[in-house]
């Protein structure tokens, strides 16, 4: 005589693959999320990617779209081994056994499976992103600032993910064996999925409404702070997206219903049809997580082309090879030790034009902050002092653009790129200007900016004017800005990387400051007996990584030292080492998602194979060709991979063109973007091909567990 237990642990091995599935769908899941979180969480990213930075945001995202994605993918993946299940449970229960027996049995191996396959995952989720880095640093770019360290703190994210997992397990446990019916408990597994009658409108409405969440979602959180001056709750401005969500789920669902065309042949395909539509929900669902996660996937990996493009059309674009200022009280190289220099390395130096600049208290409207229970808002104060501003002369500026402009004595004009699209920079208009040593003050009146991207963010006046503005201010408020050209000058890496190190090393400690750094808000901030946010002492008081001398080659120096100079050759060839951290960063990300999108379709694809091999069977036996076979399993594959697969990457790349209109100001896509974007479709057309070759393994080996099986 056996104990139940014995011949619950028979059956047990008899369906091992039932267990090794749910096994591995949770340990994937709880891998890939250990591993995000690992490098999200990671010293080595954060002290890179700016706090509150669009990376960050991007960063977090995405990690919230694989948290879903995988999130909903285990719930599939338990659902259906209780389905499966359900049959053996319900016969226990038939003969006579008592539900807390089957519950206990259940109960322990939910444990043990649970506990092994999520425990698995969790420790292996930080070797394999440490293994991933590994291969990026030693195929993409390796630097000093890449040496890859963890936060254990990260593993909490981990464990919270995990214990979802296993709360998942137990809770679709104990519901599949509280039902009162015993015969329902028998038949679940052989109950279908069908999907009701869907309406072939609900196609067009679903793109309608795809289209309109996404436009809404990202510009409301835009009206909401410059309409309504509110800074809406974190998460908040999200529900604008949820119309692009039930549109795409209209989509998928007509998509595997109705199709596209209008056939004129009713009964062709018919079996692959009635298939799809028997088991749609779960179908649909896996498809709609596939989806969104294409798009997250895509979303990371753009972000790779368009940076690289965007750089090296700008370096490319730039009318003068060498640039740099400084401040005046700074002892730093100028055209005698510049060409000395030059001649060590062999370089011929063939124009200089060196011209002064002033830093000058400037107008503006600042934005007070007012928290209340519904989020932050704002108002508009003038002030007549609110930051500083680095002045050029108009002689100043013809001489180092090539231009000649003459501006109007009482005007001012403020500097755009190139392309126009750098208003906010220089934020906004001047009326005022104030010197900060003698505190004379100047109306002026704002013309229309000029555009040049290498001095971006600064004004022009009038010579008059600025001689009289700027008469007694000291040598903290000057600068000196050069600008010169070389033979060659993809040549001349070694005197470029010998003049930007000279530069740094005669740099003193009161110009080691961020880009952000401005004297005059220091001042106003001292004055009111407040801290400044970006003095040096506070930030690292907070934490923050601050610009260091000894660290000059990391990614912090070379983006947001306020006086890092426009090498072009130097730009060129260090961009990889420069940008290293964000580069790998993303690319670990779009590795990440993708690996989970091909999972999920490999899994069901094998499920619905497997779901109708009987249907097959008995196809065979009616006469069905082998051709007819295949082109009805061809149809449901193609359905799961392709589908999301197009869906996913027309969705995002539409969306990404949107940010990028909406981005500048005047609203369209620039040259440098419209370069990136066509990059971005170079790797949509690779990814489509590694997809198209996994879906083509799935479908051969779905074939030989079905048709081919005998």
């Amino acid at each position: 005589m056996m104990r139940f237990s014995q011949v619950y642990g028979r059956l047990r091995r008899k369906n091992w693959r039932q267990y090794a599935l749910l096994a591995g769908c949770c340990f994937f899941s709880v891998l890939l999320i250990t591993a995000y979180v690992c490098m999200m969480r990671a010293p080595t990213v954060l002290n890179v990617l700016p706090e509150g930075g669009d990376s960050r945001k991007q960063m977090m995202m995405i990690f919230a779209l694989v948290v879903i994605g995988c999130g909903m993918f285990t719930a599939y993946a338990a659902s259906l081994f209780f389905r499966n299940k359900s049959r053996e449970m319900g016969v226990f229960l038939a003969l006579g056994a008592s539900r807390q027996q089957v519950k206990g049995e259940l109960r322990k191996e939910l444990a043990l499976l649970s506990v092994l396959s999520c425990g698995a995952g969790a420790l292996l989720g930080a070797p394999l992103a440490w293994v991933l880095w590994q291969i990026f640093r030693a195929v993409v770019v390796d630097t000093q600032e890449m040496a890859l360290t963890f936060d254990p703190k990260a593993y909490l994210l981990a464990l919270a993910f995990s214990l979802f997992v296993i709360a998942v397990l137990f809770f679709q446990g104990g519901r599949s064996i509280r039902r009162t019916n015993i015969i329902d408990i028998v038949q679940e597994s052989r109950k279908s999925e069908p999907i009701r009658a869907v309406p072939r409108w609900y196609g067009p409405v679903g793109i309608f409404l795809l289209a309109a969440g996404a436009l809404l979602g990202y510009l409301i959180p835009s009206l909401f702070i410059t309409v309504f001056h509110w800074y809406p709750p974190d998460g908040f401005t999200a529900i604008f997206y949820l119309p692009a969500l039930v549109g795409l789920y209209w989509i998928l669902l007509h998509t595997v219903v109705n199709g596209w065309r209008r056939k004129r042949n009713r009964y062709k395909d018919l079996i692959a049809t009635s298939m799809m539509r028997f088991q749609g929900r779960q179908t649909v669902r896996n498809m709609l997580v596939m989806t969104v996660l294409i798009a997250g996937a895509f979303f990371a990996s753009f972000y790779v082309p368009m940076l690289g493009t965007g750089a090296a059309h700008g370096y490319e674009s730039r009318p003068v090879d060498y640039a740099y200022h400084w401040r005046a009280d700074q002892d730093i190289p100028q055209r005698e030790e510049v060409e000395a220099l030059a001649r060590q390395h062999g370089v011929t130096l063939i124009d200089w034009t060196m011209a002064p600049a002033a830093v000058l208290g400037v107008d503006g409207f600042a934005h007070v902050e007012t928290e209340t229970k519904f989020g932050i808002t704002y108002t508009k104060e003038y002030r007549e002092l609110l930051c500083g501003d680095v002045v050029l002369s108009e002689s100043a500026y013809n001489a180092l653009t090539g231009e000649h402009i003459d501006l109007t004595p009482g005007t001012i004009a403020g500097i755009m790129d190139d392309e126009g699209s750098g208003e906010g920079v220089f934020g906004g208009e001047a009326t005022r200007l104030t010197n900060m040593v003698t505190g004379q003050t100047m109306a002026v009146t704002p013309v229309e900016p000029l555009c040049y991207t290498m001095l971006l963010g600064r004004f022009v006046l009038d010579d008059g004017d600025y001689a009289q503005i700027t008469q007694g201010l000291t040598d903290i408020w000057r600068e000196n800005q050069v600008f010169f050209n070389v033979e060659n000058c993809g040549e001349t890496y070694d005197f470029a990387k010998a003049l930007f190190n000279e530069i740094v090393d005669r740099s003193g400690p009161e110009v080691e400051q961020f880009d952000a750094y401005d004297q005059v808000q220091e001042i106003l901030a001292n004055q009111a007996g407040e801290p400044y946010g970006y003095a040096r002492e506070n930030l690292e008081g907070e934490g923050y990584e601050v610009i260091d001398y000894d660290l000059r080659d990391s990614s912090n120096f070379r983006l947001f030292w306020k006086y890092m100079p426009q090498f072009r050759v130097l730009d060129q060839a260090d961009f990889v080492k420069t940008m290293a951290v964000y580069l790998v960063l993303f690319l670990f990300i779009s590795v990440v998602c993708f690996a989970a999108v091909i999972v999920i379709a490999f899994t069901r694809c094998m499920t619905i194979a497997l779901t109708n091999a009987k249907v097959y069977e008995d196809l065979k036996r009616l006469g069905a060709p082998r051709g007819y076979l295949y082109r009805s399993l061809r149809g449901q594959a193609g359905r799961v991979f392709l589908v999301p697969a197009l869906v996913g990457t027309a969705l995002i790349y539409a969306f990404y063109a949107m940010i990028m209109y909406f981005n500048g100001n005047p609203a369209g896509i620039t040259a440098s973007e419209g370069m990136g974007m066509a990059a971005c479709m170079v790797v949509v057309a690779v990814v489509s091909l590694l997809f198209f070759g996994v879906y083509r393994l799935t479908l051969r080996k779905a074939c030989q567990a079905t048709i081919d099986k005998n």
